[in-house]
């Protein structure tokens, strides 16, 4: 029922506003993306600069994801507690509550985010308002709404007010005609799922907008993030992460896709360092504004073999969900994230033996006091 309304609100506002996003009457005048904001054609925006003492002020939209709650532990920890506004539509955890600011924030209220961006003095935005792949192929509708409409409304607001923008893609921006092995920066994207297309999209529209606008647009292509401390949260690449709670619960383990499939990954704590390290590099030292970045490529087969050096009894079974298999092979095998490396240095800390030790470590504990309790 909520997404029926949040739809029916969504085409009400498509279909009845005058916010629709449409061309006016006034030929110099136009919309940009869905916002009831209209803008000049020949309107440039200009990104604001810091000096070496200025803290951004950060807002993080969709921040109850798998990231945005550890992005923003790490801001506030280089920015200041108060700098940083984690926020979302639904409501918070206690320990998340208070460990620092939170507010109300629906993408798809152009309105409520100017407001926030406005009140709050927000310099740096990250959008992590998105559907998955897998849950994006179960509502499309929605999909298109958050990933695509939302993303619109972020732009613009960024636009207007000089924020420095990050969005994040992914391995999904890629299709089944793309190379795979590797797969570089700049190359053919044809992606198959709505949340792959969504995703192309925000990149060639934030590059659009950094090119006719001067919006500071940056942007990482993540692999698959696996993460300690979340739930798989409806991505194809969540096996990578299911795979430590049931080999630490159960001693086994079925997988839902092949054990071939060869994708790229990436532990969190680098994901989130390369996301901070991309945003405070200087905009000079940027050849693109979207990057590859990778840390390691495994398979299924790959995991188990390496948990099994840690639980020897441990045992994994396949069974394919052929809406996730179908997802996979048409994703990168392995990124080419050289451009990152040398534009702004990136570099990962994690491969796939540091990965296990530290996914086991973190939920081995957690098992061994529930045991205790």
């Amino acid at each position: 029922m909520l997404i029926t309304k949040m739809l029916r609100q969504v085409v009400g506002q498509m279909l009845g506003s005058p916010a629709c996003g449409c061309w006016t009457a006034a030929p110099p005048l136009r919309f940009l993306g869905t916002s009831p904001r209209q803008i000049p054609a020949d309107t440039n925006f200009h990104s604001a600069s810091f000096s070496g003492t200025d803290q951004p002020r950060v807002l993080i939209t969709g921040g109850l994801g798998q990231l945005g709650v550890g992005l923003a532990n790490l801001l506030r920890k280089r920015f200041g507690k108060d700098n940083v506004i984690l926020s979302d539509i639904r409501k918070p955890p206690d320990h998340i509550f208070h460990s620092g600011p939170f507010i109300y924030s629906d993408i798809l209220d152009y309105k409520n985010l100017r407001e926030i961006v406005v009140n709050n003095r927000i310099t740096w935005l990250f959008n992590y308002s998105a559907l998955l792949s897998a849950v994006g192929e179960a509502n499309v509708s929605l999909a298109r709404a958050v990933n695509i409409t939302g993303l619109h409304n972020v732009l613009d607001v960024a636009a207007e007010h000089s924020l420095r923008l990050f969005v994040p893609s992914t391995i999904g921006a890629f299709g089944p005609t793309s190379p795979r092995n590797p797969t570089p920066d700049l190359c053919v994207q044809r992606p198959r799922t709505i949340y792959g297309v969504s995703k192309v999209h925000a990149e060639l529209m934030g590059e659009y907008y950094h090119y006719r606008y001067g919006l500071d647009f940056r942007c990482l292509r993540y692999p698959g993030i696996i993460s300690a401390d979340s739930q798989p949260g409806g991505g194809t690449t969540d096996y990578a992460v299911q795979i430590f709670h049931d080999a630490l619960k159960n001693g086994k383990f079925e997988c839902n896709l092949k054990p071939s499939t060869r994708l790229p990954m990436m532990y969190i704590d680098d994901c989130l360092r390369a996301t901070l390290e991309v945003m405070e590099a200087p905009a000079e030292s940027l050849s693109i504004r979207t990057y590859n970045v990778n840390a390691m490529s495994f398979t299924p087969e790959d995991l188990a073999q390496e948990v099994l050096k840690h639980i020897p009894e441990f045992q994994i079974t396949y069974n394919v969900d052929s809406v996730r298999q179908a997802i996979a092979d048409s994703w990168p095998m392995n990124f080419d994230d050289s451009n990152a490396r040398k534009d702004w240095g990136w570099k990962h800390e994690f491969d796939l033996p540091e990965l296990v030790t530290t996914m086991l470590n973190f939920h081995g504990s957690d098992t061994r006091v529930a045991h205790a309790n």
